[in-house]
């Protein structure tokens, strides 16, 4: 099954664990063509962070919510640098934990800890959904954000359900170093040049018409799109491109929502017409 997009040219737009969808496509022989959208950085201020850190292990919460896998990783940065780390574990262990999809599973793995639930959608939606049929009456319950994205209807899902909640946002988005990269990806695309654009956050067609529109290359952007296949590893991006006027031409079969079934999709799409660009 290997080299099935050997020749195809594939945009993904890089943000968390993009590594390991670039390692992916490759094995499938495709060129993939790599734009990073951001940088992730260390929160500027430590305090709020290390004060929830402290928060947790001097009085366990009851369940932990983790929305990222970078996000408990950086929790543990914080922690291993304020000597805490050993202590922060074993607090974390006392907790029911929910992961919202496979990553903060991974990443709790990596910390010798298992989630107790694991969203079957990764989404904010999915992990109310997840919460709505757990009872949190009178709970402590810790919250890892991500940034960039509105929490506030997830927050209000878990105190309505009478949980006391503890948010930390332990990182920040570094977005303007990247422009460049994005305003050469959309000319690529415009220009032919790309066989199908992966997106698998809502975040990334939301930064493409960021860019484009403070670039004045809207246009173009919607050309590119328009003569580009776009894949969409699931609901939460599909229903962000619908917002702009788009929509996916390629998901992933029988809704199984993770990188591998998008190459799956992508390569049986893709096969039906020959790369834009002879293989060198």
């Amino acid at each position: 099954m290997a080299d099935r997009l050997h020749g195809y040219r594939i945009l993904i737009l890089e943000t968390r664990e993009e590594a390991q969808f670039s390692r992916l496509l490759a094995e499938q022989g495709a060129e993939v063509v790599q734009c990073p959208m951001f940088s992730i950085q260390d929160a500027p201020d430590a305090a709020p962070i290390e004060a929830w850190i402290t928060r947790c292990i001097a009085r366990p919460f009851d369940d932990m919510v983790f929305m990222t896998g970078e996000g408990l990783r950086r929790l543990m940065k914080v922690a291993r640098r304020a000597g805490c780390d050993q202590a922060f574990v074993a607090a974390l262990g006392e907790a029911r934990k929910f992961a919202r999809g496979p990553k903060p599973g991974r990443a709790l793995r990596e910390i010798g800890l298992e989630p107790q639930q694991t969203t079957e959608k990764p989404t904010s939606e999915g992990v109310a959904e997840m919460l709505a049929r757990t009872d949190l009456g009178g709970h402590r319950l810790g919250l890892q954000l991500y940034p960039d994205k509105d929490h506030g209807a997830l927050i209000g899902a878990i105190t309505a359900q009478g949980a006391e909640v503890d948010t930390v946002l332990p990182y920040v988005y570094d977005a303007k170093a990247a422009d460049t990269n994005i305003v050469t990806a959309i000319e690529e695309m415009a220009q032919g040049r790309i066989d199908a654009v992966a997106l698998t956050s809502s975040g990334q067609p939301r930064r493409l018409f960021d860019v484009a529109q403070a670039h004045g290359c809207e246009t173009r952007l919607r050309e590119g799109l328009a003569n580009t296949p776009i894949a969409s590893v699931g609901p939460v991006v599909s229903e962000e491109l619908m917002a702009h006027g788009l929509q996916a031409d390629i998901l992933p079969a029988n809704e199984s929502y993770f990188m591998k079934p998008l190459i799956s999709a992508m390569a049986t799409a893709l096969a039906k017409s020959p790369p834009r660009q002879p293989a060198e």
